[in-house]
């Protein structure tokens, strides 16, 4: 009897320390996102990746990125649920990076998925190369932008889409809500650090990002929603412009003196300890002064 009680709680203690493996395997919950109202139809969504934008239309809502998980794309659905009873109908996308995408992959079927052309053809690439970095096909772009500016009209809210050059990527969409005065500018607008992020691998581009930047200022826009960090004054972002036009002015300079790469990161680089809880930019890219560099010795 006794050893028929004691195998039973041994397999029972085996079932419990496999689910226990099972949960460190998959790690720990997702953490919650957390809304922020701009204006009564307005929202941002922090948390999760990239920060998301929710605009509740006449008959629906438009998404303005996805974040970088499935989990985490289903809680956009959720949030929005808590805001409005009213259907997500449209997802606009700002740039083609994961963690503003990804979480595309648990929103329902049927959606009109707006993106940059370019932005379109990253991740087709991703998804040929065996799908990392790309939601599945079912939620690639299904509308594509073409021009330098387009408007729309997107459940009773007048949307503008704005692409003046690859930036950050080779696809960016700049999004302005002309009505509430709201740009959502995706990681073009720097917060990590004082430079601007670009992906070389992606076709961004210096000279473009400052190009682009200087379309987001002209607009009358009251505050621009970073791909990550709060939301920043038209002021704020045209000042970190200012600073970085300087610094590739001087990037360029030091180049026609045939300085080298170390030679001009040392000299113009911010090479201070990063910040408390934080890096300066994502370790994986390269600094701003190494962009100019190679883009000024091509």
């Amino acid at each position: 009897m006794y050893s028929g009680i004691f195998t039973l709680t041994l397999k029972r203690l085996a079932v419990f320390a496999a689910a226990g493996a099972l949960v460190l395997a998959q790690g720990p919950p997702p953490q919650g996102l957390t809304p922020h109202q701009l204006k009564p139809n307005v929202w941002w969504l922090e948390g999760g990746g990239g920060n998301t934008g929710v605009i509740v239309g006449n008959t629906g809502v438009i998404v303005i990125d996805a974040k970088t998980t499935p989990a985490f794309g289903k809680m956009i659905i959720e949030e929005v649920a808590k805001i409005t009873p009213k259907p997500i109908t449209h997802v606009i996308e700002t740039h083609s990076d994961g963690d503003h995408v990804n979480g595309l992959a648990s929103f329902p079927a049927g959606l009109v998925i707006v993106a940059q052309e370019t932005n379109k053809k990253e991740q087709a690439a991703a998804l040929a190369k065996g799908g990392n970095g790309a939601p599945p096909a079912e939620h690639q772009p299904t509308q594509v932008i073409t021009k330098t500016k387009e408007t729309f009209t997107f459940d009773g809210e007048k949307v503008e889409l704005y692409h003046w050059a690859p930036a950050h990527t080779g696809g960016d969409l700049v999004v302005y809500l002309p009505g509430e005065k709201i740009v959502f500018g995706g990681d073009l607008i720097p917060v990590q650090g004082p430079d601007p992020v670009i992906h070389a691998e992606k076709n961004g581009s210096s000279e473009g990002w400052i190009r682009t930047m200087h379309g987001v200022v002209k607009l009358n826009a009251e505050l621009i929603v970073p791909g990550h960090g709060n939301p920043q004054t038209r002021a704020a972002v045209e000042g970190r412009l200012k600073a970085s036009e300087e610094k590739r002015a001087r990037v360029i300079a030091m180049v026609k003196e045939r300085k080298s790469l170390a030679e001009i990161k040392a000299a113009v680089d911010d090479n201070s300890p990063p910040p408390a809880g934080g890096e300066r930019r994502p370790a994986t890219f390269a600094s701003f002064s190494e962009i100019v560099y190679n883009e000024v010795k091509k």
